[in-house]
């Protein structure tokens, strides 16, 4: 008898020992580890108020079962340019990453960059999300899984001598982030040289550009304000241009998630978190002008009559993408039309 408890115990002790294993294997399976890789320090206004926050969420809303491995500064290889690339092909998870760094690839999404079309980036940012689910998830972004679509605050000319006027761009070598501000660029009278923006500090301590159009909010990490002691900005109700971006996840990896996890993913995506995105990478902007302010530097804001020259100045941007769209069988004004009408709309809410 004595000899049988021990044998069922054993047995039962086993049993007991398959089924923690199996249970545990069961719980390994279902946690998940994602790699986000982008181009800026960690340090930087973007990845340390929006991709964390959202990083931080995710782990959160899941219980610990979904992990973001955060890898700045293009940690995991290649260069800015590639991150999309690398999200569609699995090579990582998840990257954020300046849409207009692959120029002419998604070309819908550059109507939000045209001269003068943004008026906040809270509003701006949740007209592209509309757009992009109605216009682009189909066609620009068919092999990746989209889960924000955001633009950066007014963006303006930081300049080694001062931009009073139009005619003040002639002839100054100015670092442009997409193919449509290059073109913008143009327009006004100054030569483009195409940068991501991590390149703005080198070539600018090193005289290759004479100034950039980027955000207040990244000129703190890019040291701008030590570099360069003139910045332009543009009175109105529109910004000179903005800068499209998305947080793009691999298809197969969201595809390939059970579907709670999936659902976490979801609820930290979509219109609201665009606009989060937005408002909360401008909210920086304050704070990084005061900086420039306290070093001593000049900030000169034009008025409305000067911006009108500007405005029709950059008229020729408009017409030339309308007509490239055109050559791609992409109805280009009604996609301007459209963007318009839904920043109006958020604008006005």
């Amino acid at each position: 008898m004595k000899t049988l408890s021990i044998k069922s115990l054993a047995l039962a002790g086993a049993v007991a020992a398959a089924s923690w294993l199996s249970s545990t294997a069961v719980g390994v399976a279902q946690e998940v580890t994602l790699r986000l890789h982008q181009f800026l320090p960690a340090q930087a206004n973007v990845p340390k108020l929006v991709l964390d926050k959202w990083a931080d969420d995710v782990e959160a809303d899941s219980n610990g079962r979904i992990k973001v491995e955060r890898y700045p500064s293009m940690q995991l290889g290649g260069t800015p340019p590639q991150l999309m690339d690398q999200a569609i092909d699995g090579t990582v998870d998840v990257v954020w990453t300046v849409v207009g760094y692959t120029p002419g690839r998604f070309p819908r999404v550059e109507v939000f960059e045209l001269p003068f079309m943004m008026t906040n980036a809270g509003a701006t940012s949740r007209a592209y999300w509309d757009l992009f689910e109605k216009e682009m998830k189909d066609t620009d972004f068919q092999d990746v899984h989209i889960v924000g679509t955001w633009v950066h605050g007014p963006g303006m000319i930081h300049s080694k001598t001062p931009v009073a006027k139009l005619e003040d761009m002639n002839g100054l070598k100015l670092r442009a982030p997409t193919r449509i501000i290059t073109g913008l660029l143009g327009e006004l009278g100054a030569t483009a040289v195409g940068l991501p923006v991590p390149a703005v500090t080198e070539a600018l301590s090193k005289g290759v550009i004479d100034g950039a159009v980027i955000p207040w909010e990244v000129t703190t990490a890019l040291k701008v304000p030590e570099l360069v002691n003139n910045h332009t900005e543009f009175g109105g109700d529109h910004a000179l241009y903005t800068t499209a971006f998305v947080l793009a996840m691999n298809k197969d990896r969201y595809e390939g998630l059970p579907d709670d996890l999936k659902k976490v993913i979801d609820d930290n995506s979509g219109q609201e978190f665009s606009a989060f995105a937005g408002s909360t990478q401008a909210s920086a902007d304050g704070p990084a002008r005061q900086l420039a302010v306290d070093h001593g530097n000049n900030i000169i804001t034009l008025d409305e009559a000067e911006v009108a020259r500007w405005r029709e100045a950059a008229q020729p941007v408009y017409a030339n993408w309308v007509k490239e769209m055109e050559a791609k069988g992409i109805d280009g004004q009604a996609l301007i039309d459209e963007a318009r009408a839904l920043i109006d709309k958020y604008t006005n809410q």
